[in-house]
This record gives structure tokens, C-alpha cells and sequence, in this order.
């Protein structure tokens, strides 16, 4: 539950940001995990890491192509993979998400003192870790 009223507080203040540039949610999404995730530029892996469906992902991206803020590029060794780029149009937008993500951080972490951010990292971390391992030896799961 809590969660999911975390993603909902997220969408709800992201609401404004697609709102002024004319996207949908999901659009914004592909554009924020683009930007901070460079390494990961295909449609799967934002279908893997964001958990949203691959209609959704080829809709948005297809979207973006159109509205000339993102544009496909061949993998040069591999012809069935296809990066993804966001082009300078992109700024303006990215800028007002990097905005609504730091006021969004700074309204569910308001009030903790230092010393909590650091219990929180480090439970936050060991939690990841314990994923990671379950994950790598699910087949014992």
C-alpha cells in the first residue's frame, strides 16, 4: 500500500509537468528513465526496470518519435536492437521532471534528520542486496 501511494503521490505531481508540455504519464517516464538511466536505452529495459507494459513503452516511444523528442538509432552490431536517444528538444521538459522528482524527494523525505538518511541508505541497500541474491539463485525460491 504504501507503495503504491507513493507512485500515485508521484504520478499526481508529475500531472502538471505533462500537462504543460502536452504528455502522457507514460510518455514522461520514458523521457525521466532516459535521462538518468544512459546505459539503458532500449524499450526492454524500460519495460524490465519501469514494470510497464510493452504496449504502453512502444505507444509512448512512438509518441516521443512523433513529437520529435526522441529518435531510434540501429545497434551497429546487433541489427534487432534499437537504442534510444532523447534529442535536444527534450531539455525543457527534462528540466521540469528534474524539478517535480526533487520536490516529490523532498516532500516523502521531509522532516528526516541526516542520521536517518543514513539508517534508511543503509537499510534501503541491504534490502537490494537480499533482492539481488534471491534473484540470482531463484531457483531456489
Amino acid at each position: 500500500m504504501a507503495m503504491r501511494s507513493l507512485f500515485r503521490l508521484y504520478d499526481k505531481m508529475l500531472k502538471k509537468v505533462c500537462t504543460e508540455h502536452d504528455l502522457t504519464i507514460v510518455e514522461a517516464d520514458v523521457i525521466s528513465f532516459l535521462q538518468n538511466n544512459p546505459e539503458k536505452d532500449t524499450a526492454a529495459d524500460i519495460v524490465e526496470l519501469r514494470r510497464l507494459s510493452k504496449g504502453a513503452v512502444s505507444k509512448a516511444v512512438e509518441s516521443l518519435i512523433q513529437k520529435s523528442l526522441l529518435e531510434r538509432i540501429p545497434d551497429t552490431e546487433d541489427r534487432r536492437k534499437i537504442h534510444l536517444k532523447l534529442k535536444t528538444q527534450v531539455g525543457p521538459v527534462a528540466e521540469s521532471i528534474d524539478e517535480v522528482r526533487t520536490k516529490f524527494i523532498n516532500t516523502v523525505l521531509e522532516g528526516f534528520t541526516k542520521e536517518e538518511m543514513k539508517v534508511y541508505a543503509g537499510f534501503r541497500d541491504r534490502l537490494f542486496d537480499n533482492i539481488k541474491k534471491a534473484m540470482e539463485g531463484s531457483d531456489k525460491i
